[in-house]
């Protein structure tokens, strides 16, 4: 397959294709060529895995989608490189006792984000400029999900 550079629009009439990333269980650096514009698949884990994201640059998106078969016993974290590159935004929870609420990130330090014993969850991460990451999506779990600095 070649590849192709554009400088304007583009349209597809077809779509496009773009495999997912199926993530390991375990602690993952994420990469822009890797993961960045990809749907990255979050495994029932072991234990707690910690993804955490390259230094944010405007426009380039991550989404992590559960991919497991059950609920987790265990959490997924995504942490940026540091407390200088934080969240601003936050996540629908999606509590399976049936209650809906939102989680906020502080917008000024929070730079993690557990997502604790999740059933499922669909999270957007994207750079809004060279310092800071907009997050939004949904988390399902018994467990609210919680932001903090690092």
């Amino acid at each position: 397959m070649a590849n192709t550079t554009f400088t304007g629009p583009v349209i597809s009439n077809a779509g496009f294709q773009v495999s997912p990333v199926v993530l390991a269980d375990g602690d993952i650096t994420i990469t822009k060529a890797t993961h960045g514009g990809r749907i990255n698949l979050v495994p029932d884990g072991g234990q707690n895995n910690t993804y955490t994201l390259p230094a944010p640059e405007a426009g380039v998106a991550y989404r992590f989608v559960y991919a497991g078969g059950a609920a987790d016993a265990t959490a997924a974290i995504i942490v940026t490189p540091g407390n200088t590159n934080f969240y601003v935004g936050g996540v629908t929870f999606l509590d399976s006792d049936n209650e809906v609420s939102s989680v906020f990130s502080d917008g000024n330090s929070n730079s993690k984000i557990t997502l604790n014993v999740p059933a499922g969850f669909d999270i957007t991460i994207i750079g809004k400029d060279s310092t800071n990451y907009q997050i939004f999506g949904n988390v399902t779990s018994a467990t609210a999900p919680a932001f903090a600095d690092q």
